[in-house]
């Protein structure tokens, strides 16, 4: 094996135990940001052969020296009142988000999407949590392509109910039995569509396309969130409410 499926058998195999590792043997350590989506095709490959599709991505708009954009897979995507995620901390770590969920398929193509395209091929907006947890037990210690080959600390979604807006700030509740939670959420790139295109044509250039149903989520409104596992109630200003079951994995 070369060090591409090296590493993307050792994260693949992480995934599916639930145990977190160290790092990478620096074998095998990517070095560069296309060494780290290598590694992220090799382990969507390897999930693919045993069943595992892809449910979405989570995305953002790139900054100098980082991209940041990942798959979500489907046994990580949940709705319909419960959601399951290993701890952190012990707790659940959430971020609150919303998800563009697709209808229509925006194969490969030779000439990049325009965003009319794009938005066009928008079916529906939802409340979204990201749920939190990456697969090394120190990710302090790493560097942005070993967290890029991991997916950025992926460990699902949890799509809620559909919203008409998708506003770029609006306050958020998150309540539960111990807490009730207040906090001005404001989306790190101020339009949470704007990456979509973005998105879009980058898997364009590395020959996939997104696909029908598939839920792009496009950064938090208030960082991660730490919550016990419990049920919870997320509200989005006065256009979204949603309760979930939080329960560990």
């Amino acid at each position: 094996m070369n060090k591409i499926q090296t590493a993307a058998q050792l994260l693949c195999q992480a995934r599916r135990s639930g145990d977190q590792i160290e790092r990478l043997p620096e074998a095998c350590r990517p070095q560069t940001l296309d060494e780290a989506l290598l590694i992220q095709e090799e382990v969507s490959r390897l999930q693919a052969a045993e069943g595992e599709g892809i449910a979405g991505w989570k995305c953002l708009l790139p900054s100098e020296g980082r991209v940041v954009v990942a798959p979500i897979y489907q046994s990580l995507a949940f709705q319909n009142g419960t959601c399951s995620l290993a701890p952190l901390n012990n707790a659940a770590a959430i971020e609150p988000e919303l998800a563009f969920v697709f209808s229509e398929t925006l194969a490969p193509r030779e000439t990049p999407y325009s965003e009319e395209e794009v938005y066009a091929a928008i079916g529906e907006v939802r409340m979204a949590l990201e749920l939190i947890r990456g697969r090394y037990r120190d990710p302090d210690s790493c560097q942005f392509p070993e967290l890029l080959a991991d997916g950025l600390f992926n460990q699902g979604i949890y799509l809620g109910p559909v919203v008409s807006e998708s506003p770029a700030d609006f306050p958020i509740q998150v309540e539960h039995s111990d807490e009730n939670i207040r906090l001005d959420g404001h989306h790190p790139n101020a339009d949470a569509r704007v990456a979509l295109p973005w998105l879009v044509n980058f898997l364009n250039e590395r020959g996939y396309g997104i696909e029908a149903g598939q839920a792009v989520i496009t950064g938090s409104y208030a960082g991660v969130i730490n919550v016990p596992f419990t049920q919870i109630t997320v509200r989005y200003g006065d256009f979204g409410t949603m309760t979930v079951d939080v329960k560990p994995s």
